[in-house]
């Protein structure tokens, strides 16, 4: 069956769900891009979602989180907010990263702890605005 135009093409992505001790959420923007989102990115062949979601958290933050210890919340589907006609597919977990201080590295130029208050004048990928966005 070939696709219509209307049918959204997926991308499949682990994502993080980090808050903070006041309960904001920790949102990250990619270099090039204008739309915060939830720390995560795509596999790589034979990860299990923790996996990935444990090794884009050390690339892109540098952050140490075992994989065994982040709770899955679900899997959770939204439009992509940097591929117009795709949709993303994620495997979310709830992450403690205890006291450690994400520093943004590898393709991540800026992050951001945020409420739906804080939020507001930021543009926010409908993942994280949809389903995590603490209020």
């Amino acid at each position: 069956m070939i696709p219509d135009a209307t049918t959204p093409r997926l991308i499949h992505v682990s994502a993080a769900v980090i808050t903070d001790a006041d309960g904001r959420l920790l949102l990250v923007r990619k270099a090039g891009t204008t739309a915060f989102m939830q720390p995560g990115g795509k596999p790589e062949p034979g990860e299990t979602p923790a996996e990935t979601l444990a090794r884009e958290l050390s690339e892109e933050l540098g952050l140490r989180v075992d994989a065994t210890t982040a709770e899955p919340l679900g899997s959770f589907t939204a439009s992509a907010a940097n591929e117009p006609g795709f949709a993303v597919v994620a495997d979310v977990f709830r992450v403690d990263i205890g006291d450690q201080q994400p520093v943004p590295d590898a393709e991540i130029a800026e992050l951001r702890w945020v409420t739906a208050a804080t939020a507001s004048g930021l543009e926010i990928a409908p993942l994280a605005q949809e389903y995590f966005l603490p209020s």
